[in-house]
């Protein structure tokens, strides 16, 4: 069952931060707006109040009558907020002075002032009432002046306000937005960091993390590296377990193979013989293949994991031709070696599997009574070693094809073989950014198989 992702954590977190910042935006816009709007009307409020009390102030009493000069200032303070409508009335208790008739005001107590909001002549007004007293042949008359004012203008005020704060509130989201962004990925970094150091080991690569980062990190660190100590120990014992297997399944086999052959040579009817051959060339067959096996085995586990040590490859190449002289010596091959000095930076086990798959492959494909011949050269920043026979050669074959595991030549028919030699020693080069290079011998017969190294 595959595991389908979730969401990455730096969307999910800016996301979460833009809703946060939406409805911190959201909420200073809408307070904003409310405050604008209070404002607006407190202007108003004030304006008319102090146009009404203007007015209320030139009221006078003269020969019995009551007089009323209306000041210009007190209408040209309320244009002074916008071009809205102005309505006023003016009554001395129940009779009307001067204005609109069928303007009521809000009640208001004498020396008071009153506001109030409602519709006049199809609009909707913000209306003030002041209240005072004048003598007027000695009795008190209260006088009453009632100013209104349409509320376009402060609305408007307000909606323009409201634009404002809409605007910068954007603005203030999307500088938030881009920060919280940032803030997330400057946070996420140091995981980012430590997922691509993990990402560009090899899998044998089992060192532990020493990267510092924030402690929220820390128990995953300390997990990780419990996890790859867990897996190199686990590594260590199937390298210990290969090993151990090539040698307790080499030696039985061997101690088969000697007492068939001994009793090949003992007994006499031909029968036995055909059967003893036959088990002899059985457990080759098993103890190559076996042999081979591990070999892969053993590549494919310290290819990731690399040693990086100077090699001698003359003396390498020494070492494996005088390991596979006696096997060599059973069919009158002579191996020669012809090596100049030469050095590569690797792991010295895998280029001898590779070496001894390759030298062993040329024994084994050799006519008897012909030679071997093995030559290491130094030159044009690489070390080659090349490894020539007298056998039957590639053919058709391409190297690609060959080098493919448990893929066998066309002209091997009769020789016992796994498949695996040239795969053991293309695999052990490539980890090393090597090649594997096979020819046919130029105007005579054999293969000439050449390892390819950075020399060192």
């Amino acid at each position: 069952m595959s595991v389908q992702p979730s969401w990455p954590i730096a969307r999910k977190l800016t996301l979460f931060l833009a809703a946060m910042v939406a409805l911190l935006a959201l909420v200073s816009w809408a307070m904003v707006t409310s405050f604008a709007r209070e404002a607006a009307g407190r202007t108003q409020d004030n304006i008319l109040a102090a146009s009404a009390t203007s007015i209320a102030e030139t009221l006078r009493s003269e020969a019995g009558q009551i007089r009323l000069e209306l000041p210009y200032s007190a209408f040209s303070m309320l244009g002074a907020i916008s071009e809205d409508r102005v309505f006023y009335r003016v009554s001395a208790g129940s009779d009307l002075l001067t204005g609109y008739a069928d303007l009521e005001g809000p009640d208001v107590a004498t020396g008071d002032v009153a506001f109030d909001t409602m519709p006049f002549r199809g609009t909707t007004v913000r209306a003030v009432s002041v209240r005072r007293t004048v003598l007027s042949d000695g009795r008190v008359v209260p006088i009453t002046v009632t100013l209104a004012q349409t509320r376009s203008g402060v609305q408007g005020i307000a909606a323009g306000l409201s634009r404002q704060a809409a605007l910068l509130s954007g603005v203030v989201f999307l500088l938030a937005v881009g920060i919280a962004a940032y803030a997330v990925r400057a946070s996420l970094k140091p995981l980012n960091t430590m997922a691509q150091h993990v990402a560009t080991r090899g899998p044998s690569d089992l060192r532990p993390l020493r990267r510092q980062g924030p402690p929220e990190l820390m128990p995953l660190v300390r997990a990780l590296n419990r996890l790859m100590e867990r897996l190199g120990g686990s590594l260590r014992r199937s390298e210990d377990f290969i090993a151990e297997a090539a040698h307790r399944v080499r030696t039985p086999l061997a101690v088969v193979r000697t007492q068939a052959e001994i009793a090949l040579h003992s007994v006499e009817e031909e029968g036995q013989k055909q059967t003893l051959r036959r088990v002899i060339r059985a457990v080759d067959e098993s103890s190559r293949s076996a042999s081979q096996l591990l070999d892969h085995a053993m590549v494919s586990l310290r290819a990731d994991d690399l040693a990086r040590d100077r090699v001698d490859l003359p003396a390498l190449a020494g070492n494996v031709a005088d390991a596979l002289r006696p096997t060599a010596e059973m069919k009158d091959i002579d191996i020669a070696v012809d090596a100049m000095p030469a050095a590569a930076l690797g792991d010295a086990i895998l280029i001898q599997n590779a070496l001894r798959n390759v030298l062993d492959n040329a024994i084994k494909y050799s006519p008897a009574e012909t030679v071997v011949r093995l030559s290491v050269q130094n030159g044009g920043g690489e070390a080659r070693i090349e490894v020539r026979d007298q056998g039957p050669g590639f053919g058709d074959e391409s190297a690609a094809h060959l080098t493919e595991r448990f893929r066998r030549g066309e002209q091997v028919e009769g020789i016992v073989g796994s498949g695996l030699g040239l795969t053991i020693a293309d695999e052990a080069l490539a980890a090393h950014g090597g090649r594997l290079e096979l020819n046919d011998n130029t105007g005579r017969p054999g293969a000439c198989v050449s390892l390819i190294l950075p020399a060192a």
